[in-house]
């Protein structure tokens, strides 16, 4: 299992994208969520993770 980057649950199915995770069911809800919603400001700060580069030792 591993930690979805926007409901930080532990899940079994989703997506990667570089090194981070997005369940289907975040996956699903961001994807049908219009942008005047105020999830969708959420959904982004959650994403801006995904910009971060980790460096792995």
């Amino acid at each position: 299992m591993e930690k979805c980057i926007i409901c930080e649950q532990p899940k079994k199915i989703g997506i990667h994208l570089y090194t981070s995770f997005i369940c289907t069911d975040c996956e699903r809800e961001m994807v049908k969520t219009d942008t005047d919603d105020p999830k969708y400001k959420f959904y982004i700060e959650q994403m801006k993770v995904i910009k971060e580069t980790k460096i792995v030792t």
